[in-house]
């Protein structure tokens, strides 16, 4: 199966995708879920097969969501808390 795959940023969450099927665009997608993910961004078109490397999902799973509801949301990754406490603090310059 080989897909050309349309990948939208979302203008409301960080690092959340879309993946679509471009001969459908974004009709697939539920207006509830385009009102959360606000104004989508055209990020990059490709052609989309199980055994190609994403960075962050399973190629071979986006390939069966595509088919099956015609669209793939990929959701931001988790964050630590301690990784938001340690990008607020302050930091010190030592020299």
């Amino acid at each position: 199966m080989r897909v050309l795959t349309e990948v939208y940023l979302s203008s409301l969450k960080d690092e959340m995708y879309l993946y679509v099927d471009k001969k459908w665009g974004l009709k697939a997608v539920p207006e509830e879920l385009m009102a959360i993910f606000g104004k989508p961004k055209m990020v990059f078109t490709f052609f989309l097969t199980p055994d190609k490397k994403l960075a962050r999902v399973d190629a071979s799973k986006v390939c069966q969501q595509l088919r099956v509801q015609g669209f793939y949301l990929q959701m931001p990754p988790v964050r630590e808390n301690y990784m938001l406490d340690l990008y607020r603090a302050p930091t010190e310059a030592r020299y």
